[in-house]
């Protein structure tokens, strides 16, 4: 049995929100809400949701490009929640990041050369000759070709930035990439043969991902295990094809039947999600799906605290009255 790589425990990322003349804080908004995750070595865990749950800033947590309000960040066994940033440098030598805009992630008056050496100068890898190799040995691992060496981001294409922001968080040899959003900026012919590089790497590699990411169909193709989160919160987890063929949550239900159907023929009931994802600055005093779908049972949930169960082998959903049939809800209650 593979070993827990990254272990989170009731993380929370809460921003202050501040105004008037002595700019006190006013109130908070819960970005990410008590998040337990966990990923093993060589899996890849999806993380889905609509726009605004907290999925990026989470991910920006785990590499402490944001700062946790509470909880426990843990990696390889150790805790690195509180670390400093000069303690932090070996962990981002093992953990890195493919974010979501390539354009923006990439300095434009940098080379292609220049931005994958800069990892190594920093953490005093080689010498010239030695990582002029490595970038060239990179740039090939990606499907580039040794030319681009001294071309600038602006000089490729969208699949092609992608891939030198995929070079670049391979440069130090991780164990752990967080991708957000890698594929969503990228036409659907890209997407595919991006998302089969990435799982050639991680056979290639061993590396393990949190794969993050709004589109289930993609996160599928790619996943062991799927993690679906809403406002700020985990609402259900299991293994990818359990989750898809047989999902508990009325969140997770509604967007597995948001996911296009590439048969014109085929005719299925469209789930229709009323109103839109509430605020994290003013979140609901209950369910927080169950008060978006004016569910008849929202107010009994008002206060109550809703755990996570497991009714399946490796499947957890939360225990949320209006989300959940009555059976699986009383099998984790009781």
């Amino acid at each position: 049995m593979s070993q827990d790589l990254l272990h989170i425990s009731d993380l929370k990322v809460h921003f202050p929100v501040r105004g008037g003349i002595l700019s006190r804080t006013r109130g908070s908004v819960k970005a990410v809400d008590g998040v337990s995750l966990q990923i093993k070595e060589g899996e890849t865990l999806g993380l889905v949701g609509e726009s605004g749950c907290g999925k990026s800033t989470l991910g920006k947590a785990i590499l402490r490009l944001v700062d946790p309000t509470s909880g426990v960040i843990q990696y390889a066994g150790r805790n690195i929640t509180q670390l400093k940033p000069r303690q932090m440098l070996p962990i981002r030598e093992r953990v890195q990041m493919v974010f979501q805009d390539p354009s923006e992630s990439l300095d434009p008056r940098m080379s292609v050369g220049e931005l994958l050496m800069e990892p190594l100068v920093i953490y005093g890898k080689g010498n010239a000759v030695e990582r002029k190799q490595w970038v060239a040995a990179l740039l090939d691992r990606v499907g580039l070709p040794a030319k681009s060496i001294d071309k600038f981001p602006h000089e490729f294409s969208g699949g092609q930035r992608q891939r030198v922001g995929i070079a670049r968080a391979l440069a130090l040899n991780p164990k752990l990439i967080v991708l957000d959003e890698p594929v969503s900026a990228l036409d659907v012919s890209v997407q595919s043969q991006v998302l089969n590089l990435l799982r050639e790497l991680q056979v290639e590699l061993g590396l393990s991902y949190l794969f993050i990411a709004h589109d289930l169909a993609v996160v599928k193709h790619l996943s062991d295990r799927v993690a679906v989160m809403y406002l700020g919160k985990i609402v259900e987890t299991a293994h990818a094809q359990d989750l898809y063929k047989d999902p508990r949550h009325a969140y997770t239900k509604a967007l597995i039947d948001s996911i296009p159907v590439p048969d014109p023929t085929q005719k299925r009931e469209s789930v229709i999600v009323p109103g839109e994802v509430p605020s994290p600055l003013n979140p609901p005093a209950g369910s927080a799906f169950g008060h978006r779908m004016n569910h008849p049972k929202y107010e009994e949930t008002i206060g109550m605290e809703m755990m996570m169960g497991e009714i399946a082998p490796d499947h957890f959903v939360v225990a949320d009255p209006c989300c959940v049939s009555e059976e699986d809800y009383k099998a984790i209650v009781f």
